[in-house]
Protein backbone atom coordinates (compact mmCIF):
# COMPACT_ATOMS: atom_id res chain seq x y z
CA UNK A 1 0.00 0.00 0.00
CA UNK A 2 1.11 3.56 -0.92
CA UNK A 3 2.07 5.75 2.08
CA UNK A 4 -0.83 7.68 3.13
CA UNK A 5 1.05 11.01 4.28
CA UNK A 6 3.28 13.21 1.89
CA UNK A 7 6.69 12.75 2.51
CA UNK A 8 7.18 15.53 5.76
CA UNK A 9 4.12 14.51 7.14
CA UNK A 10 5.27 10.64 7.58
CA UNK A 11 8.58 12.13 8.77
CA UNK A 12 7.12 14.06 11.50
CA UNK A 13 4.89 10.81 12.28
CA UNK A 14 8.21 8.51 13.10
CA UNK A 15 9.53 11.40 15.20
CA UNK A 16 6.34 12.52 17.09
CA UNK A 17 3.88 9.86 16.72
CA UNK A 18 1.30 11.45 14.77
CA UNK A 19 1.06 13.91 18.27
CA UNK A 20 2.46 16.62 17.34
CA UNK A 21 2.19 16.81 12.92
CA UNK A 22 1.05 20.07 11.81
CA UNK A 23 -2.44 19.82 10.72
CA UNK A 24 -1.66 21.51 7.17
CA UNK A 25 0.30 18.83 6.81
CA UNK A 26 -2.68 16.05 6.87
CA UNK A 27 -5.24 15.11 4.52
CA UNK A 28 -8.76 16.14 4.73
CA UNK A 29 -11.39 13.35 6.04
CA UNK A 30 -14.94 12.50 4.92
CA UNK A 31 -17.20 9.70 6.14
CA UNK A 32 -19.79 9.39 4.12
CA UNK A 33 -22.82 7.69 6.35
CA UNK A 34 -25.43 6.23 4.40
CA UNK A 35 -28.58 5.72 6.22
CA UNK A 36 -30.40 2.53 6.31
CA UNK A 37 -28.52 1.35 3.19
CA UNK A 38 -28.44 -2.17 1.79
CA UNK A 39 -25.08 -2.20 -0.46
CA UNK A 40 -27.57 -3.04 -3.78
CA UNK A 41 -25.12 -1.82 -5.63
CA UNK A 42 -23.67 -2.45 -9.00
CA UNK A 43 -20.00 -2.57 -7.90
CA UNK A 44 -21.21 -5.37 -5.40
CA UNK A 45 -22.84 -7.38 -8.15
CA UNK A 46 -26.34 -6.26 -8.43
CA UNK A 47 -28.28 -6.52 -11.63
CA UNK A 48 -31.16 -4.35 -11.18
CA UNK A 49 -29.98 -1.00 -10.91
CA UNK A 50 -26.68 0.78 -12.07
CA UNK A 51 -25.13 2.97 -9.46
CA UNK A 52 -21.91 4.71 -11.47
CA UNK A 53 -20.75 7.06 -8.93
CA UNK A 54 -21.08 4.78 -6.44
CA UNK A 55 -18.90 2.29 -8.44
CA UNK A 56 -16.66 5.13 -9.95
CA UNK A 57 -15.70 5.63 -6.24
CA UNK A 58 -15.18 1.95 -5.56
CA UNK A 59 -12.78 1.76 -8.36
CA UNK A 60 -10.42 4.78 -7.35
CA UNK A 61 -10.51 3.50 -3.84
CA UNK A 62 -10.79 0.30 -2.29
CA UNK A 63 -14.15 -1.97 -1.67
CA UNK A 64 -14.76 -4.31 1.13
CA UNK A 65 -17.05 -7.05 0.48
CA UNK A 66 -17.19 -8.48 4.37
CA UNK A 67 -17.38 -5.22 6.07
CA UNK A 68 -20.23 -5.23 9.47
CA UNK A 69 -21.43 -2.91 11.87
CA UNK A 70 -21.45 -3.43 15.01
CA UNK A 71 -25.07 -3.62 15.31
CA UNK A 72 -28.37 -3.71 13.65
CA UNK A 73 -29.46 -0.25 14.17
CA UNK A 74 -28.48 3.32 14.26
CA UNK A 75 -27.59 5.01 17.74
CA UNK A 76 -25.79 1.91 18.81
CA UNK A 77 -24.18 1.12 15.73
CA UNK A 78 -22.90 4.82 15.26
CA UNK A 79 -21.78 4.99 19.23
CA UNK A 80 -19.52 2.51 18.51
CA UNK A 81 -18.06 3.98 15.21
CA UNK A 82 -17.08 7.66 16.60
CA UNK A 83 -15.59 5.96 19.79
CA UNK A 84 -13.80 2.91 18.05
CA UNK A 85 -15.37 0.59 20.74
CA UNK A 86 -17.61 -1.92 21.14
CA UNK A 87 -21.09 -0.13 22.10
CA UNK A 88 -21.32 -3.25 24.74
CA UNK A 89 -18.04 -2.11 25.93
CA UNK A 90 -19.35 1.74 26.72
CA UNK A 91 -22.63 1.01 28.05
CA UNK A 92 -24.09 2.23 24.46
CA UNK A 93 -25.71 -1.09 23.49
CA UNK A 94 -29.85 0.29 24.01
CA UNK A 95 -31.23 1.72 21.03
CA UNK A 96 -31.78 5.60 21.70
CA UNK A 97 -30.69 5.19 25.74
CA UNK A 98 -29.02 7.23 27.70
CA UNK A 99 -30.05 10.53 26.70
CA UNK A 100 -31.96 13.62 28.46
CA UNK A 101 -33.88 14.21 25.55
CA UNK A 102 -34.79 13.27 22.04
CA UNK A 103 -36.33 15.38 19.52
CA UNK A 104 -37.33 17.95 21.22
CA UNK A 105 -38.73 15.73 23.75
CA UNK A 106 -37.89 15.80 27.81
CA UNK A 107 -37.58 11.95 28.54
CA UNK A 108 -37.83 12.41 31.65
CA UNK A 109 -34.95 10.15 34.63
CA UNK A 110 -32.91 8.42 32.54
CA UNK A 111 -29.58 7.29 32.92
CA UNK A 112 -26.47 9.12 32.22
CA UNK A 113 -23.69 7.15 29.95
CA UNK A 114 -20.59 8.75 30.69
CA UNK A 115 -17.69 7.44 28.26
CA UNK A 116 -14.11 6.93 30.91
CA UNK A 117 -11.56 9.38 30.35
CA UNK A 118 -10.14 6.97 27.74
CA UNK A 119 -12.71 7.20 25.27
CA UNK A 120 -12.71 9.97 23.35
CA UNK A 121 -14.86 10.42 20.48
CA UNK A 122 -13.60 11.20 17.21
CA UNK A 123 -14.53 14.81 16.44
CA UNK A 124 -13.11 15.70 19.65
CA UNK A 125 -9.28 14.12 19.09
CA UNK A 126 -9.54 15.87 15.65
CA UNK A 127 -10.39 18.94 16.84
CA UNK A 128 -7.56 19.14 19.44
CA UNK A 129 -5.29 17.90 16.40
CA UNK A 130 -6.36 21.19 14.90
CA UNK A 131 -8.59 19.65 12.43
CA UNK A 132 -11.92 21.84 11.05
CA UNK A 133 -14.84 19.36 11.81
CA UNK A 134 -18.31 19.33 10.63
CA UNK A 135 -21.19 17.27 10.53
CA UNK A 136 -23.80 18.03 7.28
CA UNK A 137 -26.87 16.45 8.07
CA UNK A 138 -26.34 16.66 11.87
CA UNK A 139 -27.34 13.37 13.21
CA UNK A 140 -25.25 12.11 15.82
CA UNK A 141 -27.46 9.89 17.61
CA UNK A 142 -25.43 8.59 20.24
CA UNK A 143 -25.73 6.75 23.41
CA UNK A 144 -23.57 8.53 25.70
CA UNK A 145 -23.15 11.99 27.45
CA UNK A 146 -21.81 14.80 24.71
CA UNK A 147 -22.31 18.22 23.94
CA UNK A 148 -22.53 18.94 20.01
CA UNK A 149 -20.46 22.00 20.36
CA UNK A 150 -17.44 19.97 21.79
CA UNK A 151 -17.81 17.71 18.58
CA UNK A 152 -18.27 20.08 15.50
CA UNK A 153 -17.08 23.28 14.59
CA UNK A 154 -20.48 23.04 11.85
CA UNK A 155 -23.59 21.88 11.89
CA UNK A 156 -26.42 23.14 10.25
CA UNK A 157 -29.23 25.18 11.22
CA UNK A 158 -31.56 22.65 9.49
CA UNK A 159 -31.07 19.55 10.70
CA UNK A 160 -31.72 16.91 8.22
CA UNK A 161 -30.45 14.57 5.82
CA UNK A 162 -27.62 16.21 3.20
CA UNK A 163 -25.56 17.12 0.99
CA UNK A 164 -27.10 20.24 0.24
CA UNK A 165 -24.76 22.32 2.44
CA UNK A 166 -21.67 20.34 1.80
CA UNK A 167 -22.62 20.86 -2.29
CA UNK A 168 -23.19 24.56 -1.29
CA UNK A 169 -19.83 24.38 0.32
CA UNK A 170 -20.97 25.74 3.60
CA UNK A 171 -19.11 22.79 5.95
CA UNK A 172 -15.90 23.94 5.16
CA UNK A 173 -16.61 27.81 4.52
CA UNK A 174 -15.23 28.45 8.37
CA UNK A 175 -12.42 26.62 8.41
CA UNK A 176 -9.01 28.73 8.47
CA UNK A 177 -6.59 28.68 5.12
CA UNK A 178 -4.84 25.04 4.70
CA UNK A 179 -6.44 24.11 8.00
CA UNK A 180 -7.90 20.21 6.87
CA UNK A 181 -11.50 18.84 7.97
CA UNK A 182 -13.00 15.58 9.46
CA UNK A 183 -16.45 15.65 8.45
CA UNK A 184 -19.69 13.75 8.17
CA UNK A 185 -21.98 13.96 5.50
CA UNK A 186 -25.31 12.39 6.47
CA UNK A 187 -27.72 10.64 3.29
CA UNK A 188 -30.88 9.54 4.33
CA UNK A 189 -30.44 6.98 2.21
CA UNK A 190 -33.52 3.87 3.17
CA UNK A 191 -35.26 6.67 5.20
CA UNK A 192 -35.80 9.14 1.98
CA UNK A 193 -39.39 7.46 2.16
CA UNK A 194 -41.69 8.59 -0.65
CA UNK A 195 -40.23 11.43 -1.72
CA UNK A 196 -38.27 9.47 -4.28
CA UNK A 197 -39.04 8.98 -7.73
CA UNK A 198 -40.26 5.69 -8.35
CA UNK A 199 -37.66 4.18 -10.94
CA UNK A 200 -37.59 0.04 -10.58
CA UNK A 201 -39.99 -1.67 -11.75
CA UNK A 202 -41.01 -3.94 -8.94
CA UNK A 203 -41.79 -7.41 -11.32
CA UNK A 204 -38.10 -7.46 -11.97
CA UNK A 205 -36.70 -7.19 -8.15
CA UNK A 206 -35.50 -10.64 -6.23
CA UNK A 207 -37.24 -11.36 -3.23
CA UNK A 208 -35.19 -13.28 -0.99
CA UNK A 209 -36.22 -17.00 -0.03
CA UNK A 210 -37.42 -15.90 3.56
CA UNK A 211 -40.29 -13.58 2.62
CA UNK A 212 -43.19 -14.49 1.04
CA UNK A 213 -43.46 -13.24 -2.83
CA UNK A 214 -46.26 -10.91 -2.21
CA UNK A 215 -47.08 -6.94 -3.52
CA UNK A 216 -46.30 -5.76 -0.39
CA UNK A 217 -42.87 -7.07 -0.29
CA UNK A 218 -42.26 -6.21 -3.76
CA UNK A 219 -43.01 -2.65 -3.22
CA UNK A 220 -40.63 -2.34 -0.27
CA UNK A 221 -37.84 -3.75 -2.02
CA UNK A 222 -38.28 -1.76 -5.28
CA UNK A 223 -38.55 1.16 -3.55
CA UNK A 224 -35.03 0.80 -1.85
CA UNK A 225 -33.61 0.39 -5.08
CA UNK A 226 -34.89 3.75 -6.31
CA UNK A 227 -33.83 5.39 -2.64
CA UNK A 228 -30.14 3.61 -3.57
CA UNK A 229 -30.32 5.59 -6.89
CA UNK A 230 -31.11 8.89 -5.01
CA UNK A 231 -28.32 7.97 -2.97
CA UNK A 232 -26.23 7.31 -6.06
CA UNK A 233 -26.66 10.76 -7.26
CA UNK A 234 -26.32 12.51 -3.83
CA UNK A 235 -22.41 11.10 -3.48
CA UNK A 236 -21.59 12.06 -7.08
CA UNK A 237 -22.68 15.74 -6.54
CA UNK A 238 -20.33 15.04 -3.35
CA UNK A 239 -17.55 14.33 -5.26
CA UNK A 240 -17.85 17.12 -7.69
CA UNK A 241 -17.85 19.61 -5.06
CA UNK A 242 -14.77 18.19 -3.44
CA UNK A 243 -13.55 18.79 -6.86
CA UNK A 244 -15.15 22.29 -7.29
CA UNK A 245 -13.58 23.79 -4.00
CA UNK A 246 -10.09 21.62 -4.46
CA UNK A 247 -10.09 19.21 -1.77
CA UNK A 248 -10.67 16.08 -3.54
CA UNK A 249 -7.24 15.34 -4.16
CA UNK A 250 -6.28 16.12 -0.67
CA UNK A 251 -9.42 14.08 0.57
CA UNK A 252 -9.81 10.64 2.07
CA UNK A 253 -13.41 9.18 1.55
CA UNK A 254 -14.92 6.12 3.59
CA UNK A 255 -18.55 5.35 2.53
CA UNK A 256 -20.20 3.16 4.51
CA UNK A 257 -24.00 2.21 5.76
CA UNK A 258 -24.69 2.18 9.63
CA UNK A 259 -27.14 -0.94 8.90
CA UNK A 260 -29.08 -2.62 6.55
CA UNK A 261 -32.46 -1.65 5.18
CA UNK A 262 -35.70 -1.30 7.14
CA UNK A 263 -37.88 -4.06 6.33
CA UNK A 264 -37.87 -7.03 8.93
CA UNK A 265 -34.85 -9.37 9.67
CA UNK A 266 -32.58 -6.67 8.04
CA UNK A 267 -32.51 -3.54 10.30
CA UNK A 268 -32.50 -4.49 14.11
CA UNK A 269 -31.51 -7.57 13.35
CA UNK A 270 -28.34 -9.54 13.08
CA UNK A 271 -28.60 -11.80 9.79
CA UNK A 272 -26.51 -10.78 6.82
CA UNK A 273 -28.92 -8.76 5.70
CA UNK A 274 -28.95 -6.49 9.01
CA UNK A 275 -25.07 -5.79 9.63
CA UNK A 276 -22.77 -6.88 6.56
CA UNK A 277 -23.07 -3.66 4.54
CA UNK A 278 -20.76 -1.95 1.86
CA UNK A 279 -17.72 -0.17 2.48
CA UNK A 280 -15.12 1.92 0.47
CA UNK A 281 -12.06 3.81 1.04
CA UNK A 282 -10.61 6.09 -1.84
CA UNK A 283 -8.70 9.37 -2.12
CA UNK A 284 -4.95 10.30 -1.13
CA UNK A 285 -3.03 6.98 -0.42
CA UNK A 286 -5.58 4.62 -0.69
CA UNK A 287 -4.96 1.74 -3.08
CA UNK A 288 -7.28 1.59 -6.74
CA UNK A 289 -8.74 -0.86 -7.95
CA UNK A 290 -8.88 -2.95 -4.68
CA UNK A 291 -11.68 -5.74 -3.92
CA UNK A 292 -11.06 -6.88 -0.03
CA UNK A 293 -12.67 -10.00 1.03
CA UNK A 294 -11.39 -10.35 4.54
CA UNK A 295 -13.51 -9.02 8.17
CA UNK A 296 -13.91 -5.53 8.88
CA UNK A 297 -15.78 -4.45 11.70
CA UNK A 298 -16.98 -0.70 11.98
CA UNK A 299 -15.42 0.16 15.22
CA UNK A 300 -12.60 -0.39 12.52
CA UNK A 301 -13.50 2.68 10.70
CA UNK A 302 -12.41 5.07 13.54
CA UNK A 303 -9.01 3.72 14.22
CA UNK A 304 -8.25 3.31 10.03
CA UNK A 305 -9.61 7.37 10.34
CA UNK A 306 -7.25 8.68 12.93
CA UNK A 307 -4.22 6.44 10.75
CA UNK A 308 -5.00 8.05 7.61
CA UNK A 309 -4.61 11.44 9.04
CA UNK A 310 -1.32 10.81 10.82
CA UNK A 311 -2.80 10.42 14.94
CA UNK A 312 -1.46 7.92 16.90
CA UNK A 313 -3.99 5.24 17.80
CA UNK A 314 -4.69 5.11 21.24
CA UNK A 315 -3.99 1.55 22.98
CA UNK A 316 -7.27 0.63 24.28
CA UNK A 317 -9.58 1.73 21.32
CA UNK A 318 -10.66 -1.71 20.14
CA UNK A 319 -11.31 -0.54 16.50
CA UNK A 320 -8.27 -1.51 14.14
CA UNK A 321 -6.48 -0.01 11.12
CA UNK A 322 -7.20 -2.06 8.50
CA UNK A 323 -5.56 0.28 5.91
CA UNK A 324 -2.61 0.02 7.58
CA UNK A 325 0.37 -2.08 5.60
CA UNK A 326 1.05 -3.96 8.45
CA UNK A 327 -2.52 -4.92 9.43
CA UNK A 328 -3.69 -8.64 10.47
CA UNK A 329 -6.59 -9.44 9.73
CA UNK A 330 -9.55 -10.07 11.99
CA UNK A 331 -10.14 -13.97 12.94
CA UNK A 332 -14.05 -12.82 13.02
CA UNK A 333 -16.15 -9.90 13.96
CA UNK A 334 -19.01 -10.03 16.39
CA UNK A 335 -22.56 -8.13 16.22
CA UNK A 336 -24.49 -7.09 18.89
CA UNK A 337 -28.59 -6.33 19.22
CA UNK A 338 -30.32 -5.51 22.68
CA UNK A 339 -33.28 -3.30 23.00
CA UNK A 340 -34.74 -1.00 20.44
CA UNK A 341 -37.05 1.38 21.69
CA UNK A 342 -39.81 -0.66 23.65
CA UNK A 343 -38.70 -4.16 22.11
CA UNK A 344 -36.86 -5.77 24.51
CA UNK A 345 -33.97 -7.88 22.96
CA UNK A 346 -30.80 -9.77 23.69
CA UNK A 347 -28.71 -11.29 20.76
CA UNK A 348 -25.01 -11.86 19.72
CA UNK A 349 -23.14 -12.76 16.54
CA UNK A 350 -20.07 -14.51 15.46
CA UNK A 351 -19.12 -14.36 12.40
CA UNK A 352 -16.01 -16.04 10.59
CA UNK A 353 -14.99 -15.89 6.95
CA UNK A 354 -17.47 -19.12 6.34
CA UNK A 355 -19.68 -19.23 9.48
CA UNK A 356 -22.19 -17.37 11.40
CA UNK A 357 -23.16 -17.73 14.78
CA UNK A 358 -25.96 -16.25 16.68
CA UNK A 359 -27.01 -16.76 20.10
CA UNK A 360 -30.51 -15.87 21.39
CA UNK A 361 -31.05 -15.21 24.94
CA UNK A 362 -34.85 -14.63 24.73
CA UNK A 363 -36.29 -17.84 23.37
CA UNK A 364 -39.27 -17.25 25.38
CA UNK A 365 -40.26 -13.95 22.81
CA UNK A 366 -40.53 -14.37 19.11
CA UNK A 367 -38.79 -12.49 16.50
CA UNK A 368 -42.29 -10.72 15.27
CA UNK A 369 -42.72 -9.50 18.70
CA UNK A 370 -44.04 -5.57 18.93
CA UNK A 371 -42.17 -3.43 17.33
CA UNK A 372 -42.36 0.31 15.62
CA UNK A 373 -42.90 -1.30 12.50
CA UNK A 374 -46.27 -3.37 13.42
CA UNK A 375 -48.06 -0.48 11.48
CA UNK A 376 -46.74 -0.83 7.74
CA UNK A 377 -48.87 -2.57 5.26
CA UNK A 378 -46.41 -5.21 4.75
CA UNK A 379 -46.22 -6.07 8.28
CA UNK A 380 -50.10 -6.77 8.64
CA UNK A 381 -49.43 -8.52 5.68
CA UNK A 382 -47.05 -10.46 7.32
CA UNK A 383 -49.04 -11.01 10.35
CA UNK A 384 -52.14 -12.04 8.25
CA UNK A 385 -50.08 -14.79 6.44
CA UNK A 386 -48.70 -16.41 9.52
CA UNK A 387 -52.16 -16.65 11.47
CA UNK A 388 -53.62 -18.10 7.97
CA UNK A 389 -50.75 -20.74 7.97
CA UNK A 390 -49.35 -19.18 4.74
CA UNK A 391 -45.88 -19.09 5.31
CA UNK A 392 -43.32 -21.65 4.27
CA UNK A 393 -40.51 -23.03 6.50
CA UNK A 394 -38.04 -21.06 5.08
CA UNK A 395 -40.10 -18.37 5.94
CA UNK A 396 -41.24 -19.62 9.03
CA UNK A 397 -37.13 -19.20 10.11
CA UNK A 398 -38.15 -15.40 11.09
CA UNK A 399 -41.79 -15.39 11.11
CA UNK A 400 -42.74 -18.84 13.54
CA UNK A 401 -43.72 -18.88 17.08
CA UNK A 402 -40.47 -21.08 17.46
CA UNK A 403 -37.06 -19.56 18.61
CA UNK A 404 -33.82 -21.53 18.61
CA UNK A 405 -31.28 -20.68 21.72
CA UNK A 406 -28.65 -20.82 19.01
CA UNK A 407 -28.25 -20.38 14.96
CA UNK A 408 -25.60 -21.60 13.05
CA UNK A 409 -25.23 -21.13 9.11
CA UNK A 410 -22.77 -21.64 6.62
CA UNK A 411 -22.36 -18.91 4.99
CA UNK A 412 -20.83 -19.87 1.73
CA UNK A 413 -24.04 -22.43 0.73
CA UNK A 414 -26.24 -20.95 2.52
CA UNK A 415 -26.04 -17.24 2.02
CA UNK A 416 -29.57 -16.43 3.21
CA UNK A 417 -29.02 -18.05 6.47
CA UNK A 418 -32.31 -20.13 6.18
CA UNK A 419 -30.69 -23.89 7.44
CA UNK A 420 -30.11 -23.73 10.79
CA UNK A 421 -26.99 -26.50 11.70
CA UNK A 422 -26.97 -25.64 15.12
CA UNK A 423 -27.83 -29.31 15.94
CA UNK A 424 -25.96 -31.26 12.98
CA UNK A 425 -23.40 -33.27 14.37
CA UNK A 426 -21.06 -32.59 11.69
CA UNK A 427 -20.51 -29.00 12.32
CA UNK A 428 -20.31 -30.16 16.13
CA UNK A 429 -16.54 -28.98 16.52
CA UNK A 430 -17.62 -25.59 14.40
CA UNK A 431 -20.41 -24.90 16.83
CA UNK A 432 -17.80 -25.20 19.74
CA UNK A 433 -15.12 -23.06 18.77
CA UNK A 434 -17.78 -19.87 17.61
CA UNK A 435 -19.54 -20.58 21.22
CA UNK A 436 -16.07 -20.55 22.67
CA UNK A 437 -15.18 -17.11 20.55
CA UNK A 438 -18.12 -15.49 21.88
CA UNK A 439 -17.71 -16.53 25.31
CA UNK A 440 -14.23 -15.00 25.58
CA UNK A 441 -15.03 -12.07 23.93
CA UNK A 442 -17.88 -11.61 26.38
CA UNK A 443 -15.23 -11.63 29.22
CA UNK A 444 -12.54 -9.83 27.79
CA UNK A 445 -14.84 -6.73 26.75
CA UNK A 446 -16.91 -6.59 29.81
CA UNK A 447 -19.83 -7.25 27.58
CA UNK A 448 -22.50 -4.61 29.36
CA UNK A 449 -25.44 -6.09 27.76
CA UNK A 450 -25.10 -9.46 29.79
CA UNK A 451 -26.57 -7.32 33.03
CA UNK A 452 -30.28 -6.82 33.24
CA UNK A 453 -30.90 -2.83 32.69
CA UNK A 454 -32.20 -0.23 34.98
CA UNK A 455 -35.68 0.26 35.35
CA UNK A 456 -35.08 3.80 34.35
CA UNK A 457 -33.96 2.80 31.72
CA UNK A 458 -36.49 0.82 30.27
CA UNK A 459 -39.06 3.77 31.27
Amino acid sequence: MKNRFPHLAALLVVFFGGADLVAAERPNILWIYLEDVSGWFSCYGDKVIQTKNIDGLAKSGTRFDRFYTPSGVCSTTRSAIITGMWQTSIGAHHHRSCRANFRGKNMGDFDENILPPEVVPLPIRFRKAGYFTFNEGGKDDYNFSFKTSDFYDFVPKKRGWGPDALIAGECWKGKKAGQPFFGQVQLGGGKLGRKVKKVVDRSVVPVPPYYPDVPEVREEIGHHYDCLLKTDEQVGEIIAALKRDGHYQNTVIFMFSDHGYKLHRHKQFLYEGGIQMPCVVAGTGVQSGIVRKDLVSGIDISAATMAAAGLKIPSKMEGRDFLSPNYQGREFVIAARDRCDYTIEKIRAVVTPRFKYLRNYLTDRPYMQPSYKDNWDVSRKFRAMMEAGEMNEDQLVFFGQQREPEEFYDLENDPHEIHNLAKDPQFADQIKRHREVLSKWIDETGDQGQLPESEIGLL
